[in-house]
């Protein structure tokens, strides 16, 4: 894809999860690798519904900022997981209701943080890493994902939000909203013994559609 068009999907897609309340005012940060070898991330401050596609920050091959404005406070966060995930084409992080909500709730699965409620949040996401919280900008928060050595590609900050890697933009997106929808799924059943998906059907899952687990 030229960058042009890059530039272009990304903030479409921005503002598509804008539009639906996925993030809201100036939350949420996108990124995504071009061709080069380099990154298009989206500016500090600006909202998923108002991206300018000739004002993304643009790194180099190496790292450095070479057009655009200055880059979300998360940097960290995006550079860990490309780093760390050969696979990863861009980065998504949102401030969805749902996924924060069930990450404040006192007796989630660290480890599982999504559960198995559906085949396709196994499908697109893996296990679902909660890590603990930290303050917005906190470049602990890039060394906590580096300490997973690339085996998510989603995790869930905290009383934050999502933060999802996948192959293309589209993909991330699709991801982390299959994240939040689970999310608003488990709260639905919470004080109901739901019948979750049992391990023989989620080993199917993983096996069919070569899911990392």
């Amino acid at each position: 894809m030229s960058e042009h068009k890059l530039r272009e999907n990304l903030c479409e897609l921005a503002a598509s999860l804008f539009d639906r309340c996925l993030t809201h005012g100036s939350t949420g940060n996108i990124s995504a690798r071009t061709d080069d070898g380099g990154l298009l991330v989206s500016p500090t401050g600006t909202s998923f519904g108002r991206l300018d596609p000739a004002r993304l920050s643009r790194f180099d091959s190496h790292g450095r900022l070479v057009d655009g404005d200055p880059p979300t406070k998360e940097m960290p966060l995006h550079l860990a997981f490309y780093e760390t995930r050969s696979s990863a084409g861009a980065v998504v992080h949102l401030h969805s209701c749902h996924a924060v909500a069930l990450s404040i709730m006192p007796d989630v699965d660290e480890d599982n943080f999504i559960p198995p409620l559906t085949p396709y949040a196994i499908m697109l996401l893996g296990r679902v890493k909660l890590l603990p919280f930290f303050v917005p900008g906190d470049p602990a928060m890039g060394q906590a994902v580096r300490g997973l050595a690339g085996k998510r590609s989603a995790v869930m900050l905290a009383n934050h939000g999502p933060v999802v890697a996948g192959k293309t933009v589209e993909a991330a997106c699709n991801a982390i909203e299959e994240l939040e929808a689970t999310a608003r799924l488990a709260l639905l059943m919470r004080g109901v013994d739901a019948r979750v998906l049992s391990p023989e059907q989620i080993d199917c899952v993983i096996t069919k559609f070569d899911v990392d687990w």
